[in-house]
């Protein structure tokens, strides 16, 4: 069964119901914050991200951010923004910031389902799919800029080399 089939008998669904929904699927821990917020936990290669999304009535957008600590040496945090730079000319949808008071890295998106458009779950599956992804593709290339003070130009190798075969 597709995940829209149980939606489809209805008349008004709920992007963050939709999520809820997923969440429980994927048996992701999350908790509904508010009726039009969700914050989750998804267990990851590298990391556990945790996401949140938040569904904004007045602009018609459903936000995500994926976020994961970062504690950067303050000596490296020029490398780090180069790093993001370069990253964020590799992501089509959505992009990183780094909150340095929070001490997080965070990927960010909005959905905009303007006129009344109601997002499947398929795209939400999607959306949070990508957000992990991205963060799992690009997670090595903040550790070595960061951490192993290689050049951001170095570090982008790894995120961007293909593997082929199996180990």
């Amino acid at each position: 069964m597709a995940l829209s089939e149980q939606y489809l008998h209805t008349d008004e669904i709920h992007p963050i119901d939709i999520v809820e929904t997923l969440a429980e699927r994927h048996a992701w821990d999350f908790d509904r914050v508010a009726d039009d917020q969700i914050a989750m936990a998804v267990e990851a290669q590298w990391r556990t991200y945790s996401i949140t999304l938040a569904w904004s009535a007045q602009d018609e957008t459903l936000r995500l951010i994926c976020t994961f600590e970062m504690e950067p040496p303050e000596a490296r945090l020029p490398a780090l923004h180069e790093a993001l730079n370069r990253i964020n000319d590799n992501c089509w949808a959505g992009a990183f910031t780094y909150w340095h008071e929070q001490r997080l890295m965070v990927w960010r998106y909005g959905l905009v389902l303007a006129g009344g458009q109601v997002a499947t779950p398929e795209q939400i599956d999607r959306l949070i799919g990508t957000a992990v992804g991205t963060s799992e593709r690009f997670y090595p290339a903040f550790q070595l800029v960061t951490w192993g003070e290689r050049p951001a130009e170095e570090a982008m190798q790894v995120a961007i080399a293909e593997a082929y075969g199996r180990a």
